[in-house]
């Protein structure tokens, strides 16, 4: 009996340890920061857009149909004021990105990203698509035309539709940052940039100095600029409700 009472105070120990391992093989970390309720919603796209077709399981994808209800959620939750993007991601599918671009420029509520690595392909229009957009001094941005895999029908009609679906990109893009049309395209078709390809690799400073993005920063910036933009939206509230 007097065993008894030793092996219930064993367990307790054991079983802490065992979460423990559990939370360093699934997250690498021993401890998890639980984060105070807060106003700002930080929503990750990392790795390759997946959009209708599953990607194999090695690669690191971010699924746009979990996404895009998260998005309505942000919409509607009088909590979430403002809305912060970080960005890591090569690319993908080109309808699911501009998808999810599209939803984050529809919210009305205040939008930042940070292009963090970095933001290639249609990970280009989705780091415009907020309200205001920050790239890492080392992040790179890929802009190149658009390219389809799989069989390719040799036919007109082929062409006519992967240039319509370019011009989507383009027209986008250039809607919703400071970059011209012209200079969008030059930088989409350059030579020699990219080897055996065409396009440009764009690198932080650059990426604003051709108007991409608005501004160089991390994390703090972001943080900065979106509850400004917060307490803009609240003082515009109040004057409409005046």
């Amino acid at each position: 009996m007097n065993n008894e009472p030793e092996k219930k105070e064993d367990q307790t120990p054991d079983n802490n340890s065992s979460s423990l391992v559990q939370k360093i093989q699934q997250l690498g970390q021993s401890n998890v920061p639980q984060a105070p309720d807060s106003n700002i919603h930080v929503l990750s796209i990392i790795g390759q857009v997946e959009g209708h077709v599953q990607l194999p399981p090695q690669n690191k994808t971010t699924k746009y149909e979990h996404l895009l209800p998260q998005l309505v959620a942000i919409e509607q939750n009088p909590k979430i004021e403002g809305l912060v993007v970080l960005l890591n991601t090569v690319g993908g599918d080109v309808e699911a990105g501009l998808a999810l671009s599209e939803m984050i420029t529809s919210i009305s509520k205040p939008t930042v990203s940070i292009v963090l690595g970095g933001g290639h392909s249609i990970g280009v229009p989705i780091a415009v698509a907020t309200d205001y957009s920050f790239i890492a001094p080392t992040a790179t941005m890929t802009i190149h035309p658009i390219r389809l895999t799989g069989l390719v029908i040799g036919v007109p009609q082929t062409f006519e539709y992967l240039d319509e679906m370019q011009n989507r990109v383009v027209d986008f893009v250039v809607n919703h940052s400071n970059i011209t049309e012209e200079k969008f395209k030059d930088l989409m078709f350059a030579k020699g940039n990219l080897t055996r390809d065409i396009g440009t690799n764009v690198v932080g400073k650059a990426a604003v100095e051709y108007g991409l993005i608005d501004g160089v920063g991390g994390v703090k910036e972001a943080m900065q600029k979106v509850n400004e933009l917060i307490k803009e939206n609240g003082t515009q509230e109040q004057q409409v409700m005046q």
